[in-house]
């Protein structure tokens, strides 16, 4: 049966001399995997493979079979045309990071049509976004993305916010007073700036938060490891590295 929705792609693998097998985010289906025939054939040229590429935001037309593993694709066509994610090396690194996050955090195909809009809107702010808040852009998203999981952090109470020390322990997901008996915590300033990161709620407040470059890195890091805690065979990021870099 024939469908139409939007997606978003998530990775693409060659396949054979010509096709691509491409996973997408869905707004009907959730997660799915569709083959692409002839996608890199020098009939088609670049422009299927262009739009395949990850972080795509597609217009689909889909033939859908809950039996098949693998589906595909009638026909596909641009939803929005970037302005600055596919050019630019720095956005398109960041949007590289939130796809491998999604990637490895929907395990299921299923519909999931708040979490597809919400990602929709953080690629669409990055788009436009300005420094500051495109390089704070990951530490957003990483953040906000495990409430759709259901092991999003807990806000911290103000009197634990007032202490001379505060710890997020990233096994309970909680932020306490004293240092937990394990070394899988975020201490003092990396928790404070975690705590005001939590309370963003969109993408433009993120101008308000001033971080260096060590700063992102460290908490990058300890999120990708709240994340390998808290979703099975989760391993490491390969996008990581490479937006630490561009971050600089």
């Amino acid at each position: 049966m024939i469908h139409k929705t939007k997606g978003i792609v998530l990775r693409t693998v060659k396949y054979g001399e010509t096709s691509l097998i491409v996973t997408i985010f869905t707004e009907l289906f959730g997660v799915q995997t569709y083959m692409v025939n002839g996608a890199r054939s020098q009939k088609k040229g670049t422009s299927q493979a262009m739009m395949l590429q990850p972080a795509a935001i597609l217009e689909l037309e889909v033939y859908h079979n809950e039996l098949k593993s693998i589906q595909r694709i009638k026909e596909s066509n641009w939803s929005i045309l970037y302005n600055t994610i596919l050019s630019d090396v720095i956005k398109n690194s960041i949007a590289l990071y939130m796809m491998e996050l999604l990637y490895k955090t929907l395990k299921q195909p299923e519909s999931n049509t708040d979490l597809f809009y919400f990602c929709e809107d953080v690629l669409l702010q990055l788009d436009a976004a300005n420094a500051t808040i495109a390089a704070n852009i990951p530490l957003f998203f990483s953040l906000q993305l495990t409430q759709f999981f259901g092991f999003k952090i807990q806000h911290p109470t103000f009197e634990l916010l007032s202490n001379e020390s505060c710890y997020l322990d990233l096994i309970e997901g909680k932020f306490v007073q004293t240092m937990p008996n394990h070394t899988n915590v975020i201490c003092d300033h990396a928790a404070m700036i975690t705590a005001e990161l939590l309370k963003v709620m969109h993408p433009s407040e993120l101008d308000q938060i001033k971080l260096n470059k060590q700063n992102r890195r460290e908490l990058l890091l300890h999120y990708q490891n709240y994340y390998a805690f808290h979703i099975s065979d989760f391993g490491q990021m390969k996008s990581l590295t490479v937006l630490q870099e561009v971050l600089g």
